[in-house]
Parts: structure tokens; sequence; C-alpha cells
């Protein structure tokens, strides 16, 4: 009856992230540091972690002489995202 969570969105800034670009087109890196209120490297970790996995999809570039990083969300990381909310609702409602 219930299916294992995705242990790459089980992680809590993970799931931050993945959050926050499921309701953006796309966003820079210092938004999705104000948004989790996370350091700036644990953040680069777990952007590393969910590129890895296909869940999001970088764009680095330079914006007035300063990096730039661009984060969106794939296809992947929409059905990844979509089946993890999915299979904790079973958890919190089994009988449904």
């Amino acid at each position: 009856m219930f299916k294992e969570l995705d242990p790459i969105l089980h992680s809590q800034l993970r799931l931050s992230i993945v959050s926050t670009l499921m309701t953006v087109d796309e966003a820079n890196f210092n938004f999705i540091k104000d948004t989790t209120n996370a350091t700036s490297g644990n953040i680069s970790i777990q952007i590393k972690k969910l590129q890895e996995a296909g869940y999001i999809q970088v764009k680095k570039s330079f914006k007035d002489n300063y990096p730039n990083t661009m984060l969106s969300i794939t296809d992947k990381g929409r059905a990844a995202f979509e089946d993890y909310v999915n299979n904790l609702n079973k958890y919190i409602n089994p009988g449904k």
C-alpha cells in the first residue's frame, strides 16, 4: 500500500528548491537562497544533486560581470514531485 518516497526529494532543502521551482518558470540562485534561508554552499550541493537526477536544469551566465545561475524544473522533475506528493498523501490518508 505504501510506496517508497523518492530519496532525492525527501531532503528538506531539495524539496524546498523543487517546490519553489514548481511555481515559477525559472528562478535565480539568490531567489532560491532567499526563499529557503539556506547557505550558498548547501544550496550549491543540493542543486548539483537535483541536476544529476535530471530534476532541474541549471544555466550559468554572467550578468553585469557577476555570475548568474538560473534554475528551472524539468519534465522529469515535475513528474517526480507530483509522484512524491501523491505518495506522501497515501501516508497521510492511508484509507483513500
